[in-house]
């Protein structure tokens, strides 16, 4: 998927097709799933027939009034459904994106599970679940499935944006691979798992789209409230005639509140400005969890890790840096450092890869080896391969090699050679302490290893620091020795750690921390993690990774990213910030619109209640209008907060809610006032009221 985001909320495409949904969206069957907005809608519809018979001659108040009235709840309405509509809107273009990028692909359908073995061309979409395909250096992979055979590069660009290929092999945690993406080089023998029209291609395309979102938990309860706020004061509305009609009546003079008045009460106390909003918010959410490049299977998801309190992340390429750099040179008997630091980083002056270049830069620094014009050496350097795992370079009549120890020992071996003693201890010794050992030989002699060490990501740690000030604690997962283990969450900040981590006390580990009444979140790519994924609240699981790994977890990261879980973090809490801080704004903003329409409303049957009007606006039906005016452009102005979210701050709970307090509880009393007496002054002026 293209990671190029939209470069204003206001995008002159999107805009376009949310005004055009937001009269589609006008649709009773559409309107009724908001009970907020269903009753704005009642209303306009209420008053816009009010305001017909108004000019027949026998209306309640003058048709100018009552239609104008009408004219802003019915903006009201189409400015909550723009809202909502711009939000998926986002996401349908990205859905479209995707469409525009499918192709129908020819597949060579394998006459038997075996390289080599015959085949037919076939169109992809009449591949079946089970088929076994051959996929070739320049074909684009028909359809999901798993590589059973060969290890191949592949360019994954069409789903992550990412350039960079990446390995898929056969009997690892990477070798599921997507319908769409293309291998660059080698060949694999792929087992079909999904079916057209069901690939992880078509689920995308499905869940990208947010009109097809589920409401969260916690979004429908916020609903449930609304609706019961909305049918408390709608009764208190409802009585309020048949005491005006008494009260004039009993006195012999004023006159009973009209209908339209009521209705505009109605609108501007019930929560509009949230109920409005409440879909664009959720929508969003998922929105920007799709320009994080991260697939939300589910809304609930997204909710979870807004109040996700636990954090399990793995060690290589969360905490680390995963591109490991090299710290030592380990030669072999008889052979001196500089030797095997010369041979060493001539074979990687060609290998742009993190470990090449730092095996360069250290050959630099230890022994001042430096300044080799490649172009003039003649050398052929051998790039590397997923199935020898080596690389090097043949120079005259030096032939270097470096990669995996076993992959060089059969290399050696084939040549005559054989591989040492003391640098099978090194390599031991340098994987027990976490490490990873890179083995160098020239020709069938081996000269020592390369020590290659995880280092711990700059930053980490101040990371870690804001996620413990949120109520958020970390355990880092790793296979590593519990020495290794202890260092590196010594050094990294991390709360605990889990060294030799089985799946079984993966899972373990979160049933208890669940039971605990923690909420969980996890990263995980291979098929041994999958239990734990399933297990966790959270569940991210790796693009790259395994089928069972993305099937079990409820959030795809399609960069394979495992650091991307705390930036899922911050999008959760954001999203239940953001809704919090504007149902907090929607709630006080009553108390100001209270002042301004009570005392306009019942003007007429209760003077007294002029000494309310605090805010001294011009006249009753201005107040009125001012209230109704304000209420829905309050909906368009906060569009965009509701579409970006509030800026995420790691802050506990307490904290949290004096800041709404402050900022959106204030702010809330104070704009309407401001807003309402700006509107009512230009009315006035103007003489439409």
């Amino acid at each position: 998927m293209s990671k190029s985001k939209q470069s204003s909320i206001w995008n002159a495409a999107i805009l376009s097709a949310a005004a055009i949904d937001s009269f589609r969206k006008l649709d009773p069957r559409v309107q009724v799933r908001n009970p907020v907005m269903f009753v704005v809608y009642v209303g306009s519809i209420l008053t816009t027939t009010l305001g017909f018979q108004a000019i027949g001659g026998r209306g309640e108040a003058s048709p100018g009034f009552i239609l104008t009235v009408s004219a802003w709840l019915w903006f009201t309405v189409l400015f909550a459904n723009v809202a909502e509509a711009m939000a998926e809107g986002r996401g349908k273009a990205q859905a479209a994106a995707l469409r525009h990028g499918r192709h129908e692909v020819a597949a060579k359908k394998l006459a038997s599970a075996a390289y080599g073995s015959p085949f037919t061309s076939i169109a992809g979409s009449a591949l079946k679940r089970g088929d076994i395909v051959l996929v070739e250096a320049g074909d684009l992979i028909p359809i999901d499935g798993e590589v059973i055979e060969g290890a191949a590069s592949v360019d994954e660009s069409a789903i992550t944006g990412e350039s960079a290929p990446v390995i898929r092999e056969s009997g690892g945690d990477r070798s599921s691979v997507t319908g769409g993406t293309r291998v660059l080089s080698d060949w694999i023998v792929v087992r079909v798992t999904a079916t057209p029209g069901d690939t992880f291609l078509d689920r995308m395309i499905s869940m990208v789209e947010g009109a097809k979102r589920q409401k969260t938990p916690n979004e429908i309860a916020l609903t449930i409230l609304l609706a019961a706020l909305t049918i408390v004061f709608l009764a208190a509305t409802v009585t309020v005639l048949p005491f005006s009609i008494f009260a004039v009546n009993e006195a012999g003079k004023g006159s009973p509140v009209t209908v339209t008045v009521l209705v505009a009460l109605l609108v501007c106390l019930i929560p509009t400005t949230i109920g409005a909003l409440l879909s664009a918010i959720g929508i969003a959410g998922m929105d920007r969890m799709l320009q994080a490049n991260v697939l939300a299977t589910s809304g609930r998801a997204i909710e979870a890790a807004g109040d996700v309190d636990l954090l399990l992340l793995d060690k290589t390429g969360t905490i680390t840096l995963g591109n490991r750099q090299a710290t030592a040179f380990l030669p072999s008997d008889g052979v001196s450092e500089r030797a095997l630091a010369d041979a060493a980083q001539l074979a990687s002056l060609a290998d742009e890869t993190p470990e090449g270049r730092s095996i360069v830069v250290l050959a630099k620094e230890r022994f001042q080896i430096r300044e080799r014009d490649i172009r003039s050496m003649g050398a052929h350097f051998v790039p590397f391969s997923a199935r020898s795992r080596m690389s090097g370079v043949d120079l005259d009549s030096r032939h270097v090699r470096k990669g995996a120890a076993d992959a060089i020992q059969s290399y050696v071996t084939s040549l005559g050679g054989s591989f040492p003693q003391r640098t099978h201890d090194a390599v031991s010794d340098v994987a027990r302490q976490g490490g990873t050992p890179l083995v160098v030989a020239e020709g069938a002699t081996v000269l020592g290893i390369i020590h290659l060490k995880d280092i711990v990501k700059g930053g980490i740690k101040e990371r870690f620091c804001e996620l413990r000030r949120a109520g958020i604690r970390t355990i880092m997962i790793t296979g590593d020795n519990p020495l290794t283990a202890a260092a590196i969450a010594a050094e990294a900040g991390v709360d605990e750690f889990l060294a030799e981590a089985t799946p079984e006390r993966k899972l373990q580990l979160i049933r208890e921390k669940q039971a605990e009444g923690r909420l969980v979140a996890m990263t995980g790519d291979g098929t041994n993690d999958a239990p734990a994924l399933a297990q966790a609240d959270v569940a991210v699981a790796m693009n790259s990774g395994t089928q069972a790994a993305k099937e079990a977890g409820n959030m795809v990261d399609l960069d394979s990213n495992p650091t991307k879980l705390m930036e899922v973090v911050q999008i959760g809490k954001q999203m239940l910030m953001t809704r919090g801080a504007l149902t907090t704004f929607s709630t006080a903003n009553d108390v100001a619109k209270y002042f301004a329409i009570i005392p306009a409303a019942f003007a007429a049957t209760y003077p007294e209640l002029d000494a309310l009007n605090v805010m001294r606006l011009a006249s009753p039906e201005s107040a009125i209008l001012s209230a109704v005016i304000f209420n829905a452009l309050i909906i368009v102005a906060l569009i965009p907060l509701a579409l970006r979210g509030i800026r995420y701050r790691p802050l506990g709970a307490d904290e949290l809610l004096r800041r709404h307090l402050v900022i959106y509880g204030l702010g809330g009393i104070a704009v309407p006032f401001v807003g309402i007496k700006i509107i009512d002054t230009i009315i006035a002026a103007a003489g439409l009221a």
